[in-house]
This record gives C-alpha cells, sequence and structure tokens, in this order.
C-alpha cells in the first residue's frame, strides 16, 4: 500500500501540474484573445480583420509551403532555382560517394531543349585519353595566367559569405588546383589563408581598391597585385540574377571587419551603383582594362550577362582599330538564371539573356572578329552538373565556373535565407552559433571532391564522344531536343561564322 508520504506527494505533484495546465490555458486564451483584438481592429490586412486569428494559420503554412514542396511534394526534376536530382548529384560528389543510378533515368530526354551527347562507336581508351591541357590567359602580360582548372569557384564576397565558408573554399580550392574569385566585397585574410589561385574581382563599388572618394585607387591595385597568388583581374560589368542592379549587402552582415576590407561604413547597408560611373562607353572599358593591367601586370577581363549585344560589335570592333594586345584577356559570360543573396523580383525573373542563348551568340562573334584564341571564355551560370560543364566547352567555352554549386558542396539545402543571416547551414549568415555547424577543413574536402568528381563526368562524357580530353569537345558532339522529339546538332543550330577580318597580330 502507497505510505501516507508518497500519496501526499503524488497529490502535491497532480496538483501543481493541474493548476500549470489551468494557468497556460488561461494564457493561452488570453494570448488569443490580443490577437483577436489586434486583428479586428487593424486596418492593413482585411484577411486578418475579417478572419481573426484563424487568418495567421494561412501565413505559417504559406511559409512552411516552400519547404514542404522541397522535401516531400516535388518530383526530383521539379523544383527550382534547382532541381533535387541536380543538387543529390552535387551533394554524392563533393561527399565522394558513388554517383552512379540504377534502373534507368528520371530526365525526359524527349522534351525539347534536353541536351543530348552523342557517343562514337569507338570511344577514348582509358590508355588514350589526355589530361585537361593548360590554357594561357593574358598572352602579353607581365604576369600571365596559365590555368589547367576546367572548372572554379565563381565569385562569392566575404560578407555575403561567412569566414568558415570562405575558408573552406579557399582550402578546398588549393586542394583541388583550381581558381577561387574573390567576389566584389575584396580581398580578405580568409581567402589568401591557403595559398590557392585568386581572382579579384572589381564591382562598381571598387571595394577594395577604391580611395576615399569611391574612385579606383593604383595604389591600392598595385598593393593586392603585389600578392602573387592573384593571379587576375575581373571586373564586373552585370551579374545573373540582376544585371543593371549592383551588389547588395545588408547592414547586419557589415561588421568592423568587412567595413575595413571593403572601405565602408559599420553597420549600413552596402548598395553598389548599377554600373561603373567612369566606363560610359566601350572605349572607356577598354582604357580601364588597360589601366588595370597596365598597373598590375596582370590579365584582365570583365564579367557581364549579355542581353543588348550589339555594343559586342562595337566593342571588337574596337579592338580591332586599337591593335589586338588591347583586348580583355578574358570575358566571363553570366546567365539571367544566375543567383545572388538578395536581387529584385523584377531582375531576377525577367531581365537578361540566359547562358544557352547568350555563350554560342559570343562566341559566334570572337570567331567573327579572330578574336577566339586571344579572348578567353568563362561560362557561368547554373553549371553545377558534368552534363551542362560539357555543353558549355561544346560551344566555345575555355572554363567554367559555379558559385552556387560549390555553396551545395559545403552543405547548402537551398533554404533560400542567404540574405536574412539567418542561413541555417552557416554558410551566408555572420550569426557565430550557426556558423559552428560549418567545418573548414571537413568542408575544403568536400570542395576538392566536388571538383574532381565533376572534371572526371566530364571527361567520362568527352571519352563517350572520341575525344582524349574535355577541352576537345566540339558542337556537333552535343544535339538539342526539337519540337516533335526530335534533335539537331548544336553546329547545325549555331554555325560558326566566317571571320570578317584577317587576324591581327599581337604587340609584345
Amino acid at each position: 500500500m502507497m505510505s501516507r508520504e508518497t500519496f501526499d506527494l503524488v497529490h502535491t505533484v497532480l496538483s501543481t501540474l493541474a493548476y500549470l495546465f489551468v494557468l497556460l490555458v488561461g494564457l493561452a486564451v488570453l494570448a488569443l484573445l490580443v490577437v483577436y483584438l489586434l486583428d479586428v481592429t487593424q486596418t492593413r490586412q482585411a484577411l486578418r480583420r475579417n478572419y481573426p486569428v484563424v487568418a495567421h494559420f494561412r501565413y505559417v503554412f504559406e511559409h512552411l509551403g516552400t519547404f514542404l514542396r522541397q522535401y516531400f511534394f516535388a518530383m526530383d526534376r521539379e523544383e527550382m532555382p534547382f532541381n533535387r536530382a541536380q543538387r543529390s548529384w552535387v551533394y554524392r560528389a563533393a561527399k565522394n560517394v558513388d554517383t552512379t543510378q540504377a534502373f534507368g533515368s528520371t530526365r525526359d530526354i524527349h522534351q525539347p531543349g534536353a541536351l543530348i551527347f552523342v557517343n562514337c562507336p569507338f570511344p577514348t581508351l582509358g590508355t588514350d585519353a589526355a589530361p585537361v591541357g593548360t590554357v594561357t590567359i593574358g598572352v602579353g602580360c607581365r604576369h600571365p595566367y596559365a590555368a589547367s582548372s576546367l572548372f572554379n569557384i565563381s565569385g562569392m564576397s566575404y560578407g555575403a559569405l561567412s569566414k568558415p565558408a570562405v575558408q573552406a573554399l579557399s582550402r578546398g580550392a588549393k586542394l583541388a588546383g583550381c581558381w577561387l574569385n574573390t567576389g566584389e566585397g575584396g580581398l580578405s585574410p580568409w581567402h589568401m589563408e591557403s595559398g590557392c589561385d585568386l581572382v579579384f574581382q572589381i564591382g562598381t563599388a571598387k571595394y577594395g581598391v577604391r580611395d576615399a572618394d569611391g574612385n579606383l585607387c593604383d595604389t591600392r591595385l598595385r598593393e593586392i597585385a603585389a600578392h602573387d597568388q592573384v593571379r587576375m583581374f575581373e571586373l564586373k560589368l552585370s551579374q545573373g540574377a540582376k544585371p543593371g542592379k549592383g551588389g547588395i549587402l545588408p547592414g547586419a552582415k557589415v561588421s568592423a571587419e568587412i567595413a575595413a576590407i571593403r572601405g565602408i561604413a559599420i553597420g549600413q547597408d552596402s548598395i553598389s551603383p548599377n554600373r561603373h560611373p567612369d566606363i560610359n562607353s566601350v572605349d572607356d572599358l577598354l582604357d580601364l582594362i588597360a589601366r588595370i593591367r597596365r598597373v598590375t601586370g596582370k590579365p584582365v577581363g570583365f564579367k557581364c550577362v549579355l542581353g543588348a549585344y550589339g555594343w559586342l560589335d562595337t566593342l571588337f570592333t574596337a579592338i580591332q582599330q586599337r591593335g589586338i594586345e588591347s583586348a580583355p584577356d578574358f570575358i566571363t559570360l553570366d546567365s539571367a538564371d544566375g543567383g545572388t543573396g538578395a536581387a529584385p523580383t523584377s531582375l531576377m525573373d525577367y531581365m537578361g539573356l540566359s547562358i544557352r542563348e547568350s555563350l554560342p551568340l559570343l562566341v559566334d562573334r570572337l570567331h567573327r572578329y579572330n578574336l577566339k584564341s586571344r579572348i578567353k571564355v568563362i561560362a557561368s551560370g547554373k553549371l553545377i552538373n558534368p552534363a551542362e560543364v560539357a555543353w558549355a566547352l561544346c560551344m566555345g567555352a575555355d572554363f567554367a565556373v559555379s558559385a552556387r554549386g560549390f555553396m551545395m558542396a559545403l552543405g547548402c539545402i537551398q533554404a533560400l535565407q542567404c540574405n536574412r543571416n539567418t542561413c541555417p547551414t552557416g554558410i551566408t549568415t555572420h550569426n557565430a552559433r550557426l556558423q559552428k555547424g560549418l567545418d573548414p577543413d571537413h568542408k575544403a574536402e568536400r570542395v576538392r571532391h566536388y571538383v574532381h568528381n565533376l572534371v572526371h563526368e566530364v571527361g567520362v562524357i568527352a571519352h563517350s564522344c572520341g575525344v582524349r580530353e574535355p577541352r576537345e569537345l566540339q558542337r556537333y558532339h552535343c544535339h538539342q531536343v526539337m519540337e516533335g522529339g526530335r534533335s539537331r546538332a548544336l553546329d547545325e543550330m549555331f554555325p560558326l561564322p566566317a571571320a570578317t577580318s584577317e587576324p591581327v597580330k599581337m604587340l609584345i
């Protein structure tokens, strides 16, 4: 039998729990009453005024719907901006686990626009395969860059990315033997610490190489170029998700350290001009490229999204008139479906040409003006899987770069919170608690595996097409499915144009 003391104890506990339950119910009722009164008295939202309390469930479900669709309801190849099949391949490649698939593809190869590579009857044997060749960027510069890295890390700024994320990318780039673009936010110690090759990006605000008035500073350029691992300079004219608008860094991310690196005020939103104020024409662009190359001695190119493209004819004609040594050493071509942490929907959804259209357009014009051997082409914009990179090589790109692919290699789950300082994986947040989950050394290994596995599978495609290495891929190696289900070779859809003039020799 239960003793009197035990009975009293149980009775006390149950009474306390009963009081707590009544208190919680009372507080819940009081909270609902407060919400009800707030809803019926406010005038900003008709739904809340007409359906007090209940209307809030709509907002909760609307918020959760994004994640429910991502994990439970969307098919493998339905979701945007990257579907589950694309993300899963990156995750497996980065973890260096099996990327093979059983029982057949889930990809609809009959859908118009689908790409199909054409295998040859006698594929390249492993013993006949060649390593990826070296491409020299900036022939004629004091310090040209000989790069063999087929796949590289596109521009992502420290500030937009967290410290451990930049550390992981830097260390991973060193392990993988690829380059890392600093993004427009300047050169940080975390970019430098591994000794990897770097491309310094100069955005419209000239972060890191600006004077007190925000103008390009030759002294700062020389200081940056003095670092041997800074191999090239890239002028950013525009980027994928927001052509015609500058970079956006919320004030919550502008710490004292980031402000010092960029040369801006602490805690204030950092919004770059929507273009370079000192570039008003193709002549201004060529003049600025020549200035940076003269000061630094290193290859200089520019990054852009193509929309209007008549200016390319003006640019290339000006280069022929000035002399081929005046040409940019490379052009990084971004796609209208590129990404960024924060961009207006009107630009993200509707502005610019996709790389499917703009890459052949650019390469064709370079051939027409006899500039393709002089100006190297770097393709960017959702090229995160081997097939997309192989397509870019077929179309004439010399290199491919990716930003979001490497974010996924670091563990990005496409939570769509890059602009809120609440990234759950610690990649795009400066919240120390959230950054703890991102171990730079472990993630660096994932970066290395991602690069190596992607380049390996691009090689598998190339060998199946009968060439020795990926850069030997040509347009006729890839077909695109048309309406009706039949495919056409890319060289039929995009025949290379005849040159309009004799090649111009470079003065070295």
